[in-house]
């Protein structure tokens, strides 16, 4: 597992809307580990929810991500990530995200871990269309995992937390559930994503003209994500996604695709921790 980058969080965390596997995973880099991942991805999607109400509105988006993490010490890791989505005719940096998990307590092979980060609009992006790539939010995660590991590299986690979202968008709690197995130079697994919004409005409905910032966002994923490493350092993972119901999301299908670079820093610059994504 020491060759097995932890990649669960960073494959596809990001999409047009930042519905992904769950924020953190349970798996840490180890002291000064890292990883820097160039992620891509498509969503083909036939449907949309009005509401909870399927219509035929469509989307077609594509994203780029780069994301970093390193190992501050075996039990804290630091991730930041960097989306470009590209939405029909819209275009532009997202949101970047960065993140601090720490396990808290071991018990055995059941690991308990808390994170808290936060994301905020990189750029000013356009609102007030289905094509939009975010809702121009601030949020501040906090999260919450058991992860259970067997010897035969089976594992199972589970993952729940708040999002507070500030300015009009409405606040929620997602949940992960994940299966897979992490051994020798292959991981894989399969996972249900869920979120809950607390109140906010509808697409189409009142007030008009509506503010898209004060949606509010349910919706039901499953997923599946392989990853095979190269070499000590390099790697690559492939992913597998689909919406199936939710309130004021597309329905349909994800897949992604990502290149994976591990290294160790040898001598700290602690002015660059946060930023690890840049070294190399």
């Amino acid at each position: 597992m020491n060759k097995l980058l932890s990649l669960v969080l960073f494959s596809i965390i990001f999409s047009a809307d930042g519905f992904g596997q769950g924020r953190i995973d349970g798996f840490f880099k180890g002291e000064n580990n890292g990883a820097a991942v160039l992620g891509i991805g498509f969503e083909d999607t036939k449907n949309y929810f009005i509401g909870t109400e399927k219509s035929d509105l469509s989307r077609s988006l594509y994203y780029f991500n780069l994301f970093g993490a390193y190992g501050i010490s075996d039990n804290l890791d630091v991730n930041i990530s960097v989306p470009y989505i590209t939405s029909n005719d819209n275009s532009n940096f997202q949101d970047v995200s960065v993140f601090i998990k720490y396990k808290a307590f071991s018990f055995g092979k059941l690991h308990l871990i808390t994170a808290a980060g936060i994301s905020t609009p990189l750029t000013n992006y356009d609102l007030g269309g289905l094509n939009d790539i975010g809702q121009q939010a601030t949020v501040i995660e906090t999260r919450a995992m058991a992860h259970y590991k067997w010897t035969s590299g089976w594992f199972a986690t589970l993952q729940s937390g708040f999002s507070f979202k500030l300015e009009e968008t409405p606040n929620s709690i997602p949940v992960t559930i994940k299966g897979g197995k992490a051994a020798g130079n292959w991981y894989y697994d399969m996972y249900y994503d869920f979120q809950h919004s607390f109140g906010g409005i509808d697409y189409r409905g009142t007030p008009r003209p509506q503010n898209f910032s004060e949606f509010g966002v349910d919706y039901h994923k499953v997923g599946v994500t392989v990853y095979r490493s190269i070499s000590d350092s390099l790697g690559g993972y492939a992913s597998l996604s689909y919406l199936l119901s939710g309130r004021n999301v597309f329905q349909g299908a994800g897949y992604g695709l990502g290149l994976v670079y591990n290294f160790k820093v040898r001598r700290i610059d602690y002015s660059i921790i946060l930023c690890p994504v840049y070294m190399h």
